[in-house]
């Protein structure tokens, strides 16, 4: 790992430093970059907005950790009220949340209740519901919870990131419940034991577990949603779906907002699956930090919104 990654990945940690982060008018129109606006109907908007193009998204408020009930039924909540919109609006959105979000670490039962809740209302409205992956002390609790959900409803996944070691045994793991699987490439500052350091390992693993994904897509085993803004990765991606004889409808891209909208626009066009992953909210620092320890250079684009 780059001494900039680390570096911005640690950063992305101190309260101290996104309370001061956050107050500069400078950081506020940096990060417009990557969000369409804090509040929820900016996001449903820019929805709307890609659908003309035949692009779908995936809604996430922004937040992590939360350390009372109290705060994650207000999570639940929103949630409820987000996929109310959804099936009002007649978008072609879904809903990815994370779990300390609806206080995993306060009370694991009450969150997968909430999560039972969610996955019921977007089945109810015809929608899917995502569930993120956050640092690898969760992945256990995480993949738990899936698959409990998983047993009661078929319109939920899980996130699965490339640059951990112990993926490809955890994928195997999950293949049994056909499940739908948004693979990443990680964006959390882990340990040498647990994740790769070098980009290249990383990069490696992602199409293992990707061509892995796709077999299994092909036999009616899968569902990848494939979340990478790398251009080459996408292609030969694409190329070993060919290769399988997948169809281009039994899987999908995830992007994010901002990053490469011209490529976004061009995969739809060639009748690739895509979504834009669309995140708002206020507590966007540490999420905002660690995009930009994806791409470290992003930093200039920083400092040209503070000049």
């Amino acid at each position: 790992m780059s001494v900039a990654r680390s570096l911005l990945l640690r950063l992305s940690r101190s309260e101290w430093l996104a309370e001061q982060f956050r107050s500069r008018a400078f950081a506020q129109r940096a990060v417009r970059r990557f969000m369409p606006g804090e509040d929820l109907a900016s996001a449903l908007d820019a929805t709307a907005r890609f659908a003309t193009a035949g692009i779908g998204t995936i809604l996430t408020e922004l937040g992590e950790r939360v350390t009372t009930r109290a705060e994650a039924d207000a999570v639940r909540d929103h949630y409820l009220g987000v996929l109310k919109q959804i099936r009002e609006r007649q978008l072609p959105s879904v809903v990815s949340i994370k779990l300390t979000h609806l206080g995993l670490d306060t009370d694991r039962e009450a969150c997968l209740k909430d999560v039972m809740a969610l996955a019921a209302a977007a089945q109810a409205g015809g929608s899917f519901l995502w569930i993120d992956m956050e640092e690898s002390n969760y992945v256990d609790a995480t993949l738990d919870v899936f698959r409990r959900v998983r047993g009661a409803h078929e319109n939920v996944g899980v996130c699965l990131q490339a640059y951990l070691r112990r993926t490809a045994a955890d994928l195997d793991a999950l293949l049994p419940l056909k499940p739908a699987i948004r693979l990443v490439k990680g964006a959390y500052n882990e340990p040498p034991l647990v994740a790769f350091p070098a980009k290249r390992d990383t990069d490696a693993n992602y199409f293992a577990l990707g061509g892995k994904l796709l077999e299994a897509a092909a036999q009616g085993r899968a569902t990848p949603c494939f979340g990478t803004h790398d251009l080459g990765l996408i292609a030969r991606l694409r190329e070993r779906g060919t290769q399988l004889k997948v169809s281009p409808s039994a899987y999908e891209f995830a992007l994010l907002y901002g990053i490469r909208a011209d490529d976004q626009q061009r995969l739809a066009a060639q009748g690739a699956r895509v979504r834009v992953l669309i995140s708002y909210g206020s507590a966007w620092f540490p999420w905002y930090m660690r995009r930009l320890a994806e791409r470290p250079a992003n930093v200039w684009f920083v400092l040209r919104s503070l000049l």
